[in-house]
């Protein structure tokens, strides 16, 4: 007898709440958002090793877009938490923007840079918390 695909238990990724991230790593998330970009994730890099505790990852859809979204990101930040990237890189290429704010890193990536590094595969081991479209409206 088959086997039917209602017997198969497959599981499932869960979905992370929000609740665990720090307010400014949602705050770059929302600051993201306003400015339409695509793709959002949130890598929490704590228990993966990483150099730093999250990266925050999107994609614009073109480079003054991306700068866009670089510019709310830092506006936001320094507006509502007090505080500046230490370190910002590739904002002249706008293939990938890098905001280093040591707890937090934020990524805007053109979809092809992106899919060149795929950082989410690269620390697949992070736990990941999704900020799609659907799932931001309440």
């Amino acid at each position: 007898m088959a086997k039917t695909s209602a017997s198969k238990k497959v599981a499932t990724p869960r979905r992370k709440t929000a609740a665990k991230l720090p307010k400014s790593v949602l705050g770059a998330v929302h600051a993201v958002q306003d400015k339409k970009g695509i793709d959002v994730v949130v890598l929490d890099l704590r228990k993966a090793g990483g150099f730093t505790d999250f990266f925050v990852i999107c994609t614009g859809t073109n480079p003054r877009q991306m700068t866009a979204i670089a510019d709310s990101v830092e506006d936001t930040l320094r507006t509502d938490f007090g505080e500046r990237p230490h370190l910002t890189e590739g904002a002249e290429k706008s293939q990938w923007i890098l905001l280093d704010y040591f707890n937090f890193v934020v990524h805007v990536f053109s979809r092809e840079c992106r899919n060149f590094y795929e950082l989410e595969r690269l620390w697949g081991n992070a736990e990941r918390h999704d900020f799609s479209e659907e799932a931001s409206t309440p």
